[in-house]
């Protein structure tokens, strides 16, 4: 079956078309930060990505005839579980406008998919986007009454490490629990149970170990102290733009930090060491809510194509389960296989509601 991926981005805009597990052809299109930043808000943007993809598809000689269907990175969704759903009305609606609150360039995904599934007369997905939440109660709860933990983590490249994991050890994914982490510009560690990715931090949030662009965690009275006589906004900036990597040495290139660490530079390597060391203890952490019932470590994204790194996450939580490394990301792969699942009837496709899967607790 042949799958056209596309995949927004804040400058760039992925596709891919791919036939079964073999992609025909795959492009990363750049946009002008400037031409973009003319339109007014994510969706204005539509008609330009659009023209810029067909552009591309023009001079490359690529055509969609024969595409079984069209799939697009999710966003701006109310939370909801993971898997395969078709772009519908509502979906659509809550994407265009950014439902939950959140304008990224995702939401551009399934309007996307739907505008070239509609004029090819096929059907448009979405998979795992991120919004998936699929936590278990006891990871909603806090310390303060009226608080709640959402999580937002990198659920298309977790969930799909984990589905291809499980085939390579001759499970499915549903019968098996991992620990999974994707560790690139942001990172995530998540839980996964028979299926259910039942815990993981917030990287939105700032929650987890620091990242190249984000603090992670801190105690919150030191947090305060920090923010205080901040705007509102360069404070939440810290969480996510300019925390970590960032914070410590001017730099979210964590290449450059760990070939400055190699080289002999303390700071450097402290830092770089600190993010490893917050890492296992949040796999430890994940563990213990698996109750050590883990059937894997799993590694993804574009930092774990550092030796060094693995083997340090080995050597301290190797005696968990085996650690299994699957460096880079695999969004358009997981979107296609995603797409191809539902039309083979191996996963059914599910219908996007628009009520968040949990609304509070009964009491």
């Amino acid at each position: 079956m042949k799958i056209f991926a596309i995949n927004p981005g804040s400058t760039s805009t992925k596709i891919a078309l791919i036939e079964d597990d073999k992609t025909l052809f795959s492009k990363n299109v750049a946009h002008d930060a400037n031409k973009l930043a003319e339109f007014d808000g994510i969706s204005a943007q539509l008609p330009y990505r659009k023209e810029t993809i067909l552009n591309l598809l023009k001079e490359d000689n690529v055509s969609l005839e024969g595409v079984d269907a069209f799939v697009g990175r999710g966003g701006g969704l109310i939370a909801m579980e993971g898997g395969v759903y078709e772009v519908d009305g509502l979906l659509l609606d809550h994407a265009t406008r950014g439902a939950n609150g959140v304008q990224h360039p995702a939401q551009l995904g399934p309007q996307l998919a739907k505008e070239f599934a509609s004029e090819y007369q096929k059907p448009a997905f979405v998979v795992n986007p991120p919004d998936v939440d699929e936590l278990q109660e006891l990871a909603r709860m806090t310390g303060l009454e009226g608080v709640y933990r959402n999580v937002h983590l990198h659920a298309l490249n977790l969930k799909e490490t984990a589905i291809r994991h499980a085939e390579s050890i001759g499970k499915k994914y549903e019968d098996c629990n991992f620990v999974v982490c994707h560790i690139g510009g942001g990172i995530s560690v998540s839980a996964h149970k028979k299926g259910k990715m039942v815990d993981g931090n917030d990287i939105v949030g700032g929650e987890g170990p620091m990242a190249p662009t984000r603090c992670g965690d801190i105690p919150a009275s030191a947090l305060i102290k920090y923010c205080a006589g901040k705007d509102p906004k360069e404070a939440k900036s810290i969480c996510t733009r300019t925390g970590g990597l960032v914070s410590w040495l001017g730099t979210s290139d964590a290449l450059e930090v760990s070939n400055r660490a190699a080289a002999g530079d303390r700071k450097a390597a402290m830092v770089w060491n600190t993010m490893i060391y917050q890492i296992t203890k949040y796999i430890g952490a994940m563990a213990a809510v698996l109750h050590g019932q883990v059937d894997g470590i799993l590694l993804g994204g574009g930092m774990v194509y550092n030796k060094e790194l693995v083997a340090n996450i080995t050597e301290a939580c190797g005696f968990i389960a085996p650690v299994s490394a699957y460096p880079g990301e695999f969004e358009m792969e997981a979107m296609a296989s995603g797409a191809i699942r539902a039309l083979k009837g191996e996963e059914t496709v599910k219908k996007y509601t628009g009520e968040p899967v949990w609304s509070g607790f009964d009491f």
